[in-house]
């Protein structure tokens, strides 16, 4: 087992649609263009959101003869063990050795969790030195951190998620892995609904002093995110493909929206 440990970005949100594969993908090729070497975990094999971003921008490298940073990457499913100890030792046991392994020639390794709660889900969280939860911001999506009260709008309680992140701290200490820097990153903000967008910066202000993140800016709506996936490029990626004298207002900010996270972590100088 090598003594090496790459710095592990995990992004985890139990509810889909939320931005984790994006967001993963833009941290990787965003480190890796700041010269760190960089590999990730998939962890949701049944999705392979992740992978199958990768796997686009290795078909777009290979058409377009371009010279774009690629990382390792690794696949892990859950375990075919029968029984459920014995699986989620498995499972363990394999999410430990990959990252083991990915370490010995890489500075970061991120990994994507799946949009459920699962072993792989929990296992993930609890090697991360780094967890980003996206949340899109709005009241249907807050509940995944706590419950709120419709009529006062206060805290009520603490999600399951948020309980099941505390879990994972504890378990990353007693491996004695060291804790967890957790980033709440209010993604695909809006201009709009001034009222309703302070509300939730205020819960989740009451929040994080009492379950423990510290909150970022994330990703803007920007259709443009979307249409990056099918090429398997990012923002990071935009000013070697379109030429920076074709960059709209549109891109200049979503690249800053990206830098703005990869310095939030705090890896790079």
């Amino acid at each position: 087992m090598t003594t090496k440990h790459a710095h592990v970005i995990v992004t985890g949100n139990e509810k889909g649609g939320s931005g984790k594969s994006t967001t993963a993908m833009h941290l990787v090729v965003g480190l890796l263009r700041d010269g760190l070497n960089v590999a990730c975990i998939d962890l949701d094999a049944r999705q392979g959101t992740l992978s199958t971003y990768l796997s686009n921008r290795q078909s777009f490298i290979e058409d377009k003869d371009a010279a774009l940073p690629m990382p390792d990457i690794r696949v892990i499913s859950h375990s075919t063990e029968d029984n459920r100890e014995a699986a989620e030792a498995d499972d363990e046991r394999r999410l430990s050795d990959t990252i083991d392994e990915l370490s010995l020639n890489n500075e970061v390794i991120v990994v994507d969790t799946p949009g459920a709660d699962s072993t792989l889900t929990r296992l993930g969280h609890s090697f991360a030195d780094t967890l980003i939860t996206p949340l899109n911001d709005s009241f249907i999506d807050l509940d995944v951190l706590a419950q709120v009260d419709p009529k006062t709008l206060q805290i009520k309680n603490p999600s399951h998620y948020s309980e099941m992140v505390w879990q994972q701290k504890m378990r990353k200490a007693k491996r004695g892995g060291g804790s967890i820097d957790w980033i709440v990153m209010r993604n695909r903000l809006s201009h709009l609904d001034a009222r309703n967008k302070r509300e939730i910066e205020r819960l989740l202000g009451d929040l994080a002093d009492r379950v423990g993140f510290r909150q970022v800016a994330g990703f803007g709506e920007r259709v443009i995110y979307r249409e990056l996936f099918l090429a398997g490029l990012t923002m990071m990626d935009i000013i070697d493909v379109l030429g920076p004298e074709n960059l709209t207002m549109s891109h200049i900010s979503a690249r800053q929206e990206v830098r703005g996270l990869i310095d939030a972590i705090g890896l790079v100088g």
